[in-house]
């Protein structure tokens, strides 16, 4: 039975790295169409002013906790989340067993060449895995319709998509109909899988640091961590509302 708990009314599955790769595993086993989302502070915040995006994620067939905020915003409801589950990780885990089940996996996302380099990678990690078909995350709308023809023909178990999160949501959306088993929306996992980015080492991650890390290697990011403030303003401003309601009945 899935659990969940609710973050500025995103629902975010409360579940073990284990479990979610079972659940992954059984999604595929049933065909249809699942998609797979990774929740940060910024998705919530866009969510609350963009209704379909909200939608979408509330949509989700599995919703992992993936951010370190997120975690710690769930700990202002009444069913905290014990766990980060990280998009990184499950992708990685998933297609090792995949590579031991003969199921088929699509990459798409990255600069031009990224996700070929993550395919050769993954395929020599994983042997026996099969990764039949790659496409960077830079496509024009008219890219889209060859896309679309490629994963209908190629008819990929999992569709790992590694673009800008609203982008993922969008198009995610908009292609339900081609009934991909699960499409995983995993932001930067094929700059990851491929040696482009390099992760932030094991002690940050325990520690829940990785986006530190990840600021210090890309001041870039800067600007989307001024986000941050907003979302814990948001989850505070929630709760207390929360309890109010709660205390007043």
């Amino acid at each position: 039975m899935r659990k969940t708990t609710e973050i500025l009314g995103i629902p975010i599955d409360i579940i073990s790295h284990a479990a979610a790769l079972d659940r992954l595993e059984q999604f595929m086993a049933e065909g249809g169409y699942h998609l797979m989302v990774t929740p940060n502070p910024e998705m919530i915040v866009l969510a609350q002013k963009d209704a379909h995006i909200g939608r979408i994620l509330r949509s989700a067939a599995l919703s992992a906790p993936d951010g370190v905020g997120v975690v710690l915003a769930s700990r202002l409801t009444d069913n905290p989340i014990p766990e980060r589950v990280t998009g990184c990780d499950l992708m990685q885990d998933l297609l090792g067993r995949m590579s031991k089940t003969g199921r088929t996996a699509y990459f798409l996302g990255g600069k031009p060449g990224v996700a070929e380099q993550a395919r050769i990678n993954m395929e020599s990690r994983y042997p026996g895995l099969k990764i039949i078909g790659t496409h960077h995350g830079y496509f024009q709308a008219e890219d889209d319709k060859l896309i679309r023809e490629d994963l209908i023909n190629k008819k990929p178990d999992l569709l790992m998509l590694s673009i800008s999160a609203e982008m993922a949501l969008r198009w995610s959306d908009g292609h339900k109909d081609l009934n991909i088993p699960v499409v995983a929306c995993v932001g930067g996992t094929l700059d990851i899988l491929s040696g482009t980015v390099i992760r932030a080492p094991a002690i940050f991650r325990k520690l829940g640091l990785e986006w530190l890390y990840r600021l210090a290697s890309q001041p870039s990011r800067a600007g989307r961590m001024l986000r941050l403030p907003v979302f814990a303003a948001m989850a505070l401003r929630d709760r207390f509302s929360h309890r109010s309601r709660t205390h007043r009945f």
